[in-house]
């Protein structure tokens, strides 16, 4: 396993860290095997874990919890989101800070999430939804500066709402914040265009989340790909999409080297990218856990693939359905 500088923070951090969504809100999730697989990716030098309240309302905070006191010699960061007030993902402009994040709703969220957890500070807090223009009401600021000289928490991010990078250029610029998480993969790659320059100029890290496009870049979705109720994915592969993402993952089954497979150039493409800090998969499964951050030891992707991949950007824009 390799590592990475997060940001002004310092904290050398696996460059392959682990997105903790996926054992709540999908089918197929067993908190045992989730446990194994945790403790798995520590054992193969992985210290970067995701968590959100929102992910089974803190159940994976507390798996989370569990997972830092089974390791007391090993050095994990842990990062955790805190919900917005009205729930709604993604944020719309209309949305004020009283309606997300208000300084009783910051305070409360925190607190709850380290009694989930067990823990006595998170080394990230981040706002699970953004709005640059909560800029103009510091009160969010002040209400996590406060948390953070009590000691519950070291560093502040925000997760960019989907396919809206430039949402979150002026809170990096602001030198408010430690962190940004963003969808950055093969198809997504408008993070390149103004939030990367920004974060390279200003020391913030960068988390990059939905490495394989809910699973688009697994290259396993059909056109007959159902899920069972309940499952999230459901409401995301809507017909119209789940035509699109299939079509486009089999335009770039043809350029996958031999002995590759297409997770494993996913994950190397993003590596390749020299301003993520660390990128975020989902691993429910031990056998998930080894061959994602073998892809750490492999290295980035050849410079002539990855010119090949620029072709596949996907530029998109929020929808009803993209949460």
């Amino acid at each position: 396993m390799k590592y990475r500088t997060l940001g002004r923070t310092g904290w050398q951090v696996s460059e392959i860290g682990y997105g903790m969504w996926g054992m709540v809100g999908w089918t197929g999730s067993d908190d045992d095997q989730t446990r194994q697989a945790l403790q798995f990716s520590v054992d193969l030098g992985c210290n970067f874990f995701d968590t959100a309240w929102a992910y089974g309302d803190g159940r994976s905070e507390a798996l989370l919890g569990e997972l830092v006191r089974a390791n007391p010699d090993r050095r994990l960061f842990t990062a955790t989101k805190i919900p917005p007030k009205n729930r709604r993902w993604p944020s719309r402009r209309e949305f004020t800070l009283d309606d997300c994040f208000p300084p009783d709703h910051i305070r409360q969220y925190v607190e709850s999430s380290l009694q989930n957890s067990g823990l006595s500070a998170f080394d990230l807090v981040q706002f699970h939804t953004w709005e640059d223009a909560w800029l103009n009401d510091d009160r969010w600021y002040h209400a996590l500066s406060d948390l953070k000289t009590q000691g519950l928490l070291h560093a502040i991010g925000i997760s960019i709402n989907r396919w809206e990078p430039e949402n979150g250029v002026k809170a990096v610029e602001s030198g408010l914040i430690d962190c940004v998480q963003v969808i950055y993969n093969i198809f997504d790659q408008n993070p390149e265009d103004e939030l990367f320059p920004a974060c390279r100029a200003h020391q913030v890290g960068v988390i990059a989340r939905v490495p394989f496009d809910e699973g688009t870049l697994t290259g396993t979705l059909t056109m007959d790909s159902r899920w069972p109720k309940g499952d999230w994915r459901n409401t995301y592969f809507v017909p119209a999409n789940l035509a699109a993402s299939v079509e486009r993952a089999e335009a770039l089954r043809p350029l996958v080297p031999a002995g590759m497979t297409m997770p494993e150039m996913a994950l190397r493409f993003i590596l390749a990218e020299p301003t993520v800090s660390t990128t975020i998969p989902g691993m429910r499964r031990p056998q998930h856990v080894q061959a994602n951050l073998a892809t750490s030891d492999q290295g980035p992707l050849p410079p002539s693939l990855i010119e090949q991949l620029r072709n596949h950007r996907w530029d998109r824009r929020p929808t009803d359905w993209s949460q």
